[in-house]
């Protein structure tokens, strides 16, 4: 019998948690609830979710608290779900370690889209399990190849730069994850890099006229208005 993965619902409006809960228990997940921090702290020591479901808006505590707390310990996957739409709350969800970030109200498809995809990357190693065996990614028509250090569309050689390279092997290593600016800036010009969103933003310009059919409507590359860019994942 196929084990089933426990995510812990950290949430504390009710309608909502038994929404969620109703639709992961639907999809073969196991389903726990927490409607304050500190229970919710209580059942992640003494449950051992394999996924955290986490609001930001507790009664008791912030939520970015109990995200703070764990990352000391642990790289047990979060997905913050919050009615927060500022951008400094994203970013500073994303910053202290959080593996994605969904605003309410959020479509059941995505949820689910992006719980897999969380669970994934914390059993394969920290780059993609599949580019670490065959030295490339893949999804749809794209292909990045990590050794010869190109990427193709349609089998057909892109011509990016290499610091267009860089930016797409980057979000294919983490495919599905969302990379704020500030992460990227440092990981392709280096720690001293001045953080300086303008350079990202020309960059990918350029890289979507290259790589996408329509640059408007992107297929690969998604922008996370104010926070970075993910690259689509193959469970999309």
């Amino acid at each position: 019998m196929k084990l089933r993965d426990k995510v812990l619902i950290v949430e504390d409006e009710q309608s909502i948690s038994n929404f969620i809960s109703t639709v992961l228990n639907a999809n073969d997940y196991d389903t726990i609830t927490a409607s304050t921090g500190e229970e919710a702290m209580s059942m992640i020591t003494s449950h051992c979710p394999d996924l955290i479901i986490l609001d930001l808006g507790l009664p008791d505590m912030d939520g970015l608290d109990i995200l703070r707390d764990v990352r000391s310990w642990s790289n047990l996957p979060v997905i913050v779900v919050s009615a927060r739409t500022r951008e400094h709350d994203k970013v500073e969800a994303l910053d202290l370690g959080a593996d994605d970030y969904i605003e309410k109200p959020f479509g059941t498809s995505e949820l689910l889209a992006r719980i897999r995809t969380a669970i994934r990357h914390t059993r394969t190693p920290l780059a993609n399990g599949g580019i670490a065996q065959s030295g490339k990614f893949s999804v749809g028509a794209l292909t990045v190849d990590y050794d010869k250090h190109h990427v193709l569309v349609d089998g057909a050689d892109a011509h990016l730069t290499l610091n267009e390279f860089k930016i797409v092997a980057l979000l294919g290593k983490y495919a599905g994850k969302v990379l704020t600016y500030d992460y990227m800036i440092r990981e392709i010009w280096g720690p001293k890099a001045k953080a300086d969103n303008q350079i990202l933003r020309v960059n990918m310009a350029n890289i979507r006229r290259k790589l996408e059919k329509n640059p408007a409507e992107p297929e690969y590359i998604f922008t996370e208005i104010g926070v970075g860019y993910r690259m689509r994942d193959t469970d999309e």
